[in-house]
């Protein structure tokens, strides 16, 4: 068991240092603020604090975790072997240069996200206003390299140390915004859509609409037999996210009452987790959302355990107060959907600490690192390759989780290139090992 002596223990300071030493590092850990508990102890031990106590291990902190509220402040960003790090400290004493648990909270607790902002057209938070992106280190899961170099202090210090280090994982998602191109849309949607490939002079997609609505050709983007079959030949954790909103100018899907849709979502459950792509409606409507649940919960019968907002538009924290009151355990929305990137900074889980309330909530917090939109200008399986085995090199090194996102039309042959489903299978039969 690892002893830290804080002379304060706020809500944030029991977040983040059992965030990183139990969730990252896997080392049991207890907080004490009594000097005599401290330096009774004869097991591994460090202290936090503006000084320290004597030659222990010991790392100097900032205020921000003895803080209440948001306090909009300068953060300046430097170079540190071979990352990057924040909020520095002077005392020579300190193990670390610069304070590796306010530097953690500021990233995990989206600190950046209640400051003032310039948002998309959207209402998002966007990649290019925060730090990450613009001190060049929002491809690197910096929390946990962090961690490690505390992990490689505390086996120096402490050889004997009981360490239990997660290992490397890859979960990816596939969201559908629409089970069918073609199938199950109703007489209406079909004859208007078929007028405006005749008008648009698109007449192979005319013939392959047909085709479909004739029971000659399967519906393109009904891609799920081949999740399927990826995963009875290799079982991962792959989560796949419906889109049950009402129609709208945001959300396209067929309605949720169709049979065949209904039963394509029950196919997939069966075989493969099975989440809810909470629409643009929903999002900041609890009473909408609560509708999308009940009914995704009606067609697999089981409670609803996972969800990823559409288009990641993650208002913070309302979004997730509203998966909270709604029982939900799992949110996948934590990324940016047009760059590469953790948004948080990890590649591990971490329980939503709310700053409004300054309470750590049961909501746990999972990063996706890219969408297929955010690499569409690589057009060749050899660039996509390249860049992914790199991608995953970097997570494997702190025993992450590699997250990318796709959707099931990739995988069609309607208007993608084939190289999807081979990006797609490069990364399902990668070796975790």
């Amino acid at each position: 068991m690892l002893l830290i002596y804080v002379h304060k223990i706020t809500p944030r300071v029991s977040y983040t240092l059992r965030h990183i030493c139990k969730r990252i590092l896997g080392i049991e850990v207890e907080l004490t603020s009594k000097i005599e508990t401290f330096i009774a102890h004869d097991g591994p031990k460090f202290s936090y604090g503006k000084k320290p106590l004597g030659k222990e291990l010991y790392f100097q902190s900032v205020d921000l975790l003895f803080e209440h509220g948001i306090t909009d402040t300068d953060i300046t960003v430097y170079s540190w072997e071979d990352t990057k790090c924040f909020f520095p400290v002077k005392n020579e004493a300190s193990a670390l240069p610069f304070d590796i648990f306010s530097a953690t909270f500021y990233l995990l607790s989206r600190y950046e996200e209640y400051l003032p902002h310039v948002k998309d057209d959207l209402g998002r938070f966007p990649a290019t206003e925060s730090l990450g992106y613009t001190e060049d280190f929002l491809q690197d899961p910096v929390v946990d390299i962090w961690a490690y170099r505390l992990c490689d202090l505390l086996k120096s210090k402490y050889p004997d140390i009981v360490i239990n280090l997660g290992s490397f994982s890859i979960r990816p998602i596939v969201k559908v915004s629409q089970t069918f191109i073609y199938k199950q849309k109703g007489v209406v949607r079909s004859v208007g859509a078929s007028l405006r490939d005749v008008l648009k002079l698109r007449f192979r997609r005319l013939i392959d609409r047909l085709k479909v609505l004739s029971g000659f050709m399967k519906d393109p983007y009904d891609t799920f037999d081949l999740l399927i079959e990826f995963q009875k030949h290799k079982k991962r954790d792959l989560l796949v996210v419906f889109g049950l909103g009402d129609y709208s100018s945001y959300e396209k899907n067929i309605n949720f009452n169709k049979q065949a849709h209904q039963s394509v979502i029950k196919h997939v459950s069966d075989y493969i987790d099975v989440g809810l792509k909470v629409s643009y409606e929903a999002i900041d409507n609890v009473s909408v959302l609560k509708k999308e649940k009940k009914r995704i919960e009606s067609i697999f019968n089981r409670q609803l355990k996972h969800c990823v907002c559409s288009f990641y538009k993650l208002k913070l924290p309302e979004a997730y107060r509203n998966f909270i009151e709604l029982e939900i355990e799992n949110d996948f929305s934590m990324g940016y959907p047009d760059h590469v990137g953790f948004r948080a900074g990890t590649c591990t889980p971490f329980l939503f600490y709310d700053l409004d309330y300054e309470v750590q909530t049961p909501l746990l917090v999972h990063s996706f690192y890219f969408t297929s939109e955010a690499l569409s200008h690589h057009r060749t399986s050899a660039s996509l390759t390249f860049k992914i085995n790199t991608y995953i090199d970097k997570i494997k090194k702190v025993n992450g989780c590699f997250m990318p996102v796709f959707s099931n039309d990739l995988f069609s042959d309607l208007q993608h290139e084939q190289y999807w489903k081979s990006v797609y299978e490069l990364i399902w039969n990668y070796d975790d090992e």
